[in-house]
């Protein structure tokens, strides 16, 4: 069996995050999520993968390579061209990505599935291919049902009484919602789907393709399954796939690292003063990363590899990306620290840079200048003045 993942996307929910990393390999516990989902695809014996991308392709393309050190073999489809300036995306829609393989090799010769590139998922692939032909329909979506208040971020789709889809909404309102069925961006086709997916033009799945099918009474259907599904298709949803990756809620997700106390794992060469640093689980520390006594963490929390805690810093709930240093007078609270920003679970964005606070929260590797050192002095001393004055005053 053949697979596509959809990688192409700008990921526009999930800025300023996917301004650094495209949406597939943002990682959940250092892991891409892209990674999981090949894993799962060698698992049910899929090992031919082509990957359309676009928006930092680059980022992607080197990561996984040609796919031999997973176990699959994977091919690209870039969609873009190339400027005076560098690569510049142009993404085709999620159907026109798979059009334009199909008539560059007729790769897709056979029943073959389709994912979206951005969800940690456990599915039973092998259940849903059978289930797929036992129905006999040129495309079959892998349902979930969500509370109906959530509809609105998704495809919802309306069955008849043989699972056939006789209704599909892309992202409709709440109220106007003819189910609380959605669409979970998996998808099983048999090549005659190519038929309703025009040439050379923009042709998104969910929008366009989907509606055509009902529209022309094709044999399409759509399977409620039970099974695990962690989309990270926004800021919101990225904080919280890391807080059930941390707290053991995702079914079958591998901790990276090494449990060295309860609740709490860290890679290699990591320096911890554990009788002089407060850490409440759970947490994990990433390889070369550095605690300094004094600094207190409470859980979930995440630091990256070859990150600095100073002596009387404070995080709590945090995700905190790969060479990062956090201040000794900082104190951040839900925050997630990635590319120069400061993000809140809902999504509102501190920039370092532009707010002058990179004496409080940098990368390792960028030396404090001269600036940010008589900021950190003139605030040093404006709190131990507050101090001072609390204590008279007392």
């Amino acid at each position: 069996m053949k697979a596509m993942i959809l990688a192409a996307g700008k990921g526009t929910r999930v800025r300023p995050i996917t301004n650094e990393m495209p949406k597939p390999m943002i990682p959940i516990l250092r892991k891409p999520v892209m990674e999981s989902i090949l894993e799962l695809l060698r698992t049910h014996g899929v090992h031919e993968i082509v990957v359309n991308t676009s928006h930092l392709a680059p980022v992607i393309e080197n990561y996984f390579r040609d796919g031999n050190q997973l176990g699959v073999h994977i091919a690209y489809s870039y969609e873009g061209y190339m400027t005076e300036d560098g690569l510049e995306g142009k993404a085709l829609g999620s159907a026109g990505g798979m059009k334009r393989i199909q008539e560059f090799s007729g790769f897709f010769d056979e029943t073959f599935i389709v994912l979206c590139g951005d969800a940690w998922i456990d599915l039973d692939i092998s259940a849903a291919l059978r289930q797929h032909r036992e129905k006999g329909g040129v495309a079959t979506i892998i349902l979930q049902e969500v509370p109906p208040e959530e509809v609105n971020k998704y495809g919802v789709v309306k069955l008849d009484s043989m699972q056939r889809i006789i209704q599909f909404q892309e992202k409709p309102k709440v109220e106007e919602a003819v189910s609380n069925l959605i669409n979970t961006g998996i998808y099983i086709f048999e090549p005659d789907i190519f038929e309703y997916i025009p040439s050379g033009v923009e042709y998104d799945i969910g929008g366009q393709l989907f509606p055509s099918l009902v529209a022309a009474g094709e044999e399409f259907y759509g399977i409620p399954m039970d099974f695990q599904w962690v989309d990270i298709g926004s800021v919101p949803d990225v904080w919280e796939a890391s807080r059930k990756a941390l707290q053991g809620e995702i079914n079958g997700f591998q901790m990276p690292g090494k449990e060295v106390r309860p609740g709490i794992w860290t890679g290699i060469n990591v320096s911890i003063d554990w009788n002089q640093t407060k850490i409440k689980p759970p947490v994990y520390i990433g390889s070369s990363s550095k605690i300094e006594p004094g600094s207190k963490i409470t859980g979930p929390c995440m630091i990256g590899a070859n990150c600095i805690v100073e002596t009387g810093a404070e995080l709590r709930e945090c995700l905190i990306s790969d060479y990062t240093r956090i201040g000794g007078l900082a104190t951040l609270d839900h925050k997630l620290v990635i590319g120069g920003d400061c993000i809140s679970p809902d999504g509102s964005v501190l920039n370092v840079n532009e707010t002058q606070i990179r004496w409080l929260v940098n990368d390792i590797r960028r030396a404090l200048n001269p600036n940010d050192l008589h900021d950190m002095m003139l605030f040093s001393n404006m709190l131990s003045f507050h101090e001072t004055m609390e204590k008279e005053v007392a």
